[in-house]
């Protein structure tokens, strides 16, 4: 069983390393997706020590926090897991808007309490802003939620630093999580002092920039889903990328690791960070990103990978 880690000011103990489950009914994301192969990630996560699974409205219309509560309800388990998710999307007239308003933020709570048979949720996030709602009084919804027990923990996601600190006006917010790796730090800057200041914990999403910090892809690689409209991914920025990733490898290979470990590692060492939510679309992959927990960096390593991705 992998030591667990408090996550921020909450009471939520959790493995550090958890479950992104995108791919877990994320049919508008990724449209091969597999619903029975999706339930098998979440159950091999559940079966291996780990306890803390993310979901959200988007992935799917809803979908996989039906999968994923599916799961959990018949593990028998769900007082052992931490169960975070997002609301504020609408999808309408082919297109996608956010919705902050707070009826409308506790009644997606309620539809979500729904899908993942349950009756409380440990982490609640605000998925993305709106425009007209103002952030303190959205994140006060939740706190609301908080109040009655239907969610432990507040969190919001792609909001802006000065969006961040209007909606911790009160100290309500637990967590951010929001896009950082290795070839964007931009949020070491922009976010982790305020967050680490009001020890809100930082959660990174594509933790492995779609899978290119995995080393997985060469320059003749070709993509047609998410990926092919990623800046990392394309013409020049992507060989330089590639150059950065075979010079991790030099290091991972010395420890006997994967290149995605040492990555993950690496994020695991920043005070800002206390997890990380890779994704996964076969069980074996939900095995493999737990071994990063095997990995111990020097300060060393971490000064050279940090130099390498300067």
């Amino acid at each position: 069983m992998a030591k667990q880690v408090q996550l921020g000011k909450t009471d939520l103990s959790i493995n550090p390393v958890g479950l992104g489950t995108n791919a877990v009914g994320g049919h508008n994301l990724f449209p091969d997706t597999d619903e029975e192969t999706g339930k098998e990630l979440v159950q091999t996560a559940i079966d291996n020590g780990i306890n803390f699974l993310d979901t959200a409205y988007l992935y799917g219309q809803g979908r996989s926090e039906e999968l994923v509560g599916e799961v959990v309800k018949a593990s028998g388990k769900r007082s052992d897991l931490v169960i975070a998710s997002k609301v504020s999307p609408i999808f309408q007239d082919g297109g996608m808007k956010n919705d902050n308003a707070p009826a409308f933020l506790k009644q997606e709570v309620e539809n979500s309490l729904r899908r993942l048979q349950t009756d409380y949720i440990d982490l609640m996030y605000i998925h993305y802003p709106d425009e007209k709602t103002p952030e303190a009084e959205a994140v006060g919804a939740l706190k609301e939620l908080k109040d009655e027990g239907k969610i432990r923990a507040i969190g919001i996601s792609n909001f802006t630093p000065d969006q961040l600190k209007a909606a911790n006006q009160d100290g309500y917010v637990d967590v951010y999580q929001g896009e950082y790796n290795l070839l964007n730090r931009g949020a070491e800057k922009a976010l982790f002092p305020y967050t680490t200041e009001h020890q809100i914990s930082f959660i990174p999403f594509f933790p492995l920039a779609a899978g290119l910090l995995a080393g997985k892809y060469d320059k003749n690689a070709q993509f047609t889903d998410i990926r092919s409209g990623m800046p990392y991914f394309e013409g020049d920025a992507f060989e330089e990328n590639l150059a950065k990733v075979d010079k991790l490898r030099q290091i991972a290979d010395a420890k006997g690791a994967e290149v995605a470990h040492v990555v993950l590692a690496w994020y695991l060492r920043r005070d800002a960070i206390d997890a990380i939510i890779p994704g996964a679309k076969r069980a074996e992959q939900v095995l493999n990103n737990q071994k990063t927990l095997d990995v111990q960096l020097t300060d060393n390593e971490i000064h050279e990978i940090d130099r390498i991705f300067q």
